[in-house]
């Protein structure tokens, strides 16, 4: 029976007793007490806990689950795997264990057609009527074990619903282990379903083998479920998961690409590959992109395992995008979703094994060295100690067992970026330990330098800030409908400390009371404005008056008003009026409101994964960071621009409300990963398509916040692209500045008329930017032609200047030839004083016909042009512009390489310079230009005595 076929039948099995199928919820809950969905009853966890009411008492399902707990067990065991589809049964009042227990045993023997003789059964060790109900239903007292906590008492891991457990085992038979029921070997005896009698609730702390039960829950409740891929593995009679129907093609594929492999079980490398693999799709089709902590390191761990056991495998070519093709083709009748996101899990996938091929390849190097340097240490007994030593002794102290220490796993983690947990996975499968304290406490004393480097006086300030919210309580944020409010000055400060009185000139921050003003938060900028303080105790007797620079969220809900006191004095406990600049908070909750929609299109045009890591939104303007793993090309860009401003032009309303965290995600709310939100949220919608939890200022109506124009893409880390756009009327600015440049540009071309500004059906030259381009199009097209024309005529130059100088060229006396002269200024025939009469004199090539040639091509072309059969050599000088300049070539023959500097460095110097080059060509140069035939006459003698030697050799 096929995966699919079990799934379907375990579904059928349970509507036809009253339950109602449930879709599969995201691999990434919002319960914040996990970072997957690890169970097929997270979903329904508040059923359990009475949070809220379930659709129906009975529910059945089939669900995406991810657990990496057992991430070191992939491959080795028979029953692991990362990701798995639980088949679950679930009931709310409705029924309970007389109920679950035959239906299971029913179902596993009749539906599936498992002899019973083969099934096992274990129970908690305090429950006495489980037992009973399964011999009554033929499994006999010795096939029926009692486990503790650990085994038979579920729970979640974490505070939540639990409760005793019963699961049900399947005996493979001896080939696969020894026998002694599933407490004695798990492999041989494969657990296929577990289960649970949810009545209680678990409390925190403790460990999986004796936690705290610290209440019941509101009703009894049955949550069970049949591991699919096990039942696979049993219906099919194959030896582990990794072989069944959906996973066997792809194992097959990893294998038979498989060369030259240094893993020391092929087998198991390949196991790693596949699960690690089809994990990574899932979470990448339900939106977890490879990041640095959190969910996104869990998945870049996975695929960076995968790529290190493809390489072991000696498959050398990028792999994990075509398997990922594979897991989607082989899962996608269950999980049709897969199939819209398998460009973003190829991409993804890609892009990750990508990057992380360089840094194994190096990282590697670098761990086996220090793998062979730990166990050299710990074979030489006298070899010194430290507090980073390489070698750690067993519990007796006798014996000494080979470790990396802990610097050395932090190096090879902050230097070249090479995870630790590989780094512990390679040094145990040598054999070795990691001293993972020592890293762990360099990586916080890393962390801590860099706190401390991103202040200056590290506490103080925020010190300051909380004493005074403990004092004054949160400042009361009034700006949302109005932009001028009273209120009163509560405390000013320089440097944290507090001020008693702040005078004309002088800076500080202020808190009020309440305010107006938008503290920086969420991405969007401050306000700023002006304030207005009633100081009495002022010498002129008039109202102390502010510039407020800036405002920020400090501790305790302050908001901080950064202030230059532009006239008068001011001190706490003073009334103020603060006015907010309006024009400059309209122009940002433009940019706000635009990013929420831009969000939205980028979502709609890109895929779910496409979510905000990070915004700037400020007067005007708004940069955007998204995640995606591909840049977007021009026509992308243009196309998401076109989408943004038809929603704007459709002027939906924006709509501000608020509600409970839950309620908010229940309604499809996005809440942006990083930020902290309170019990009660607001939310903003613009039109049906944009609904975020945002505490930010916005238009009233969409059309307010146009134009967008797209102004850049970037990118700005691995997996996250940058938007750049412009708002309103910086918008039309640009559009306007843009229009002015294709005046200049039509200006240079010499069109006439203004672009666009000819009538429609005017015939008249340049007046369409398309004419503009059609013009443009054709210089640029004559210019490539007068460039091959002049590059043709510099070639033909050149020859013709070898050809006149190898009329000049001389033999040597032992066979070889060389041509020594002179290229002078504009207006001096070639050659000049030249002792050997080797000059170009009389020659009919005038100086400014050579001139203008780079004398190493000039050199060059010599020796190309010349006999080829014969040592040969060039050496040419001139003077240009006070400096004289020389060039020795040698025809780059292996007696001839490496020998031009050598021979041209006397010469060099004569003309007071020094000489360069490398090989066959050397040049020199100086400003001592009366001496250059002199130098040249001493490169020609150095370069004839070389000749002969090489002739002679």
């Amino acid at each position: 029976m096929r995966t699919v076929d079990i799934r379907r039948t375990f579904l059928n099995f349970f509507t036809d007793r009253g339950h109602q199928v449930v879709p599969s919820s995201s691999l990434v809950t919002d319960d914040p007490t996990m970072l997957f969905t690890t169970a097929g009853m997270v979903q329904f966890k508040p059923y359990f806990l009475g949070t809220s009411a379930p659709p129906a008492s009975r529910l059945t399902s089939a669900q995406k689950c991810v657990r990496t707990v057992d991430i070191d067990g992939i491959g080795r065991t028979d029953r692991h795997t990362t990701f798995f589809e639980m088949l679950g049964n679930f009931s709310f009042g409705s029924y309970g264990p007389d109920e679950v227990v035959p239906w299971a045993y029913e179902f596993l023997t009749e539906r599936l057609g498992l002899d019973p003789g083969r099934l096992w059964a274990t129970v908690y060790r305090d429950d006495d009527e489980t037992p009973a109900r399964w011999q009554r239903l033929g499994i006999p007292p010795e096939r029926i074990q009692r486990l503790g906590m650990a085994d038979n008492y579920w729970s979640t891991g974490g505070p939540g619903p639990c409760g005793p457990c019963t699961e049900i085992f399947y005996d493979r038979g001896p080939e696969f282990g020894r026998d002694g029921g599933p407490a004695a070997d798990p492999d041989r005896f494969l657990e296929v379903w577990n289960l649970v009698f949810m009545r209680y609730v678990r409390g925190e702390g403790g460990t999986d083998d004796d936690f705290p039960v610290v209440g019941d829950l509101p009703q009894a409740c049955v949550e069970s479920g049949l591991g699919a891929e096990r039942a696979a593995v049993v219906l099919q009679d194959v030896p582990h998961i990794h072989r069944t129907d959906a996973l066997l093609p792809v194992l097959s594929n990893v294998l038979g690409r498989a060369a030259g492999t240094r893993s020391r079980s092929p087998e198991l490398s390949a196991r790693i590959v596949v699960d690690h693999v089809r994990a990574a799709a899932f979470l990448l089709a339900d939106g977890v992109l490879p990041g640095p902590d959190g969910r996104g390191y869990v998945l870049r761990r996975l695929v960076r395992r995968a790529v290190r056991h493809a390489r072991l495998l000696g498959v050398g070519s990028p792999i994990l995008a075509d398997l990922a093709d594979q897991v989607i083709d082989t899962h996608v009748e269950s999980w049709p979703e897969l199939s819209g996101h398998r460009a973003l899990v190829r991409q993804a996938v890609a892009h990750e094994e990508e990057a992380f091929g360089r840094t194994l390849t190096h990282g590697t190097r670098l761990l086996d060295t220090a793998i062979r340097r730990a166990r050299a240490e710990t074979r030489t007994p006298e070899s010194s100690e430290s507090s980073e030593s390489s070698e750690s002794s067993g519990p007796s102290g006798s014996s000494r067992r080979p470790a990396l220490s802990g610097r050395t796993a932090f190096e090879l983690h902050d230097t070249y970026g090479f995870p630790v947990d590989l780094t512990v996975e390679v040094a145990a499968e040598a054999g070795l330990t990691v001293d993972t304290d020592r890293f762990a406490a360099l990586m916080e004393d890393q962390r801590e330098r860099a706190r401390q480097a991103r202040t200056s006086a590290p506490g103080d300030v925020d010190v300051s800030y909380r004493i005074l919210a403990e004092r004054h309580g949160p400042t009361r944020f009034v700006g949302y409908d109005r932009h001028e409010s009273d209120g009163t000055v509560l405390a000013l400060l320089r440097d944290g400390r507090e001020l008693a009185v702040a005078t004309e000139g002088e800076r500080c921050t202020l808190v009020l009371d309440r305010t107006p003003m938008y503290a920086e938060s969420g991405g969007q900028v401050g306000d700023t404005g002006t304030i207005r303080v009633s100081s009495g105790s002022s010498r002129s007797g008039d109202d102390a008056r502010l510039r407020v620079l800036d405002t920020r969220r400090g501790p305790g809900g302050l908001h901080v008003h950064e202030v230059e006191v532009v006239h008068g004095e001011l001190r706490p406990g003073e009334p103020a009026r603060t006015t907010v600049d309006v024009q400059r908070r309209q122009a940002t909750a433009r940019s706000h409101s635009a990013t929420h929609v831009l969000h939205a299109v980028l979502r709609e045009y890109l895929g779910d994964h496409a979510r905000q890591q990070g915004s700037l939104v400020a007067p005007g303007r708004l940069r955007f960071d998204v995640s995606h793993f591909a840049p977007l090309d021009p026509g992308q860009v243009r196309a998401v621009e076109e989408e943004v401003n038809q929603r704007l032009l459709a002027d939906p309303e924006v709509r501000v409300w608020e509600t409970s965290q839950d309620e908010a995600r229940a309604a499809g709310a996005i809440a942006l990963f990083g930020e902290t939100y309170g019990e009660v949220v607001r939310v903003v919608d613009i039109g049906d398509y944009s609904r975020e939890l945002c505490g930010g200022t916005h238009v009233g109506h969409a059309s307010a916040a146009g134009p967008v124009r797209i102004v850049g893409e970037s990118s700005v880390g691995a997996g996250v692209r940058r938007l750049e756009a412009l708002t309103g009327v910086d918008a039309l600015r640009y559009a306007d500045h843009e229009h002015r440049l294709l005046e200049q540009i039509q200006d240079l071309l010499g069109g006439s008329g203004r672009p666009g500004s000819g009538r429609p059906g005017s015939a008249g030259p340049g007046r369409s930017p398309d004419r503009i381009l059609d013009q443009l199009r054709r210089r640029l097209t004559d210019l490539a032609d007068a460039e091959r024309e002049l590059g043709r005529r510099r070639r033909a130059d050149l020859l013709a200047g070898a050809d006149c100088l190898l009329g000049r060229r001389r033999d040597t006396a032992s066979g070889g030839w060389l041509v020594a002269s002179r290229v002078d200024e504009p207006g001096v025939e070639a050659g000049g004083v030249d002792p050997r009469g080797s000059g170009l004199r009389g020659s009919g090539l005038r100086g400014s016909g050579l001139r203008d040639l780079d004398l190493r091509e000039l050199a060059q072309a010599v020796l190309e042009r010349g006999p080829r059969d014969r040592p040969a050599g060039v050496v040419l000088a001139r003077a240009v512009d006070g400096r004289a300049q020389l060039v020795l070539a040698v025809d780059p023959s292996p007696a001839g390489r490496g020998a031009a500097k050598e021979l041209l460095t006397p010469a060099g110097r004569a003309i007071g310079g020094g000489a360069g080059g490398n090989g066959s060509f050397a040049h020199a140069g100086g400003r001592e230009v009366d001496r250059l035939d002199t130098a040249l006459a001493l490169a020609t003698d150095r370069l004839t005595e070389h000749l002969d030697a090489t002739a002679g050799a």
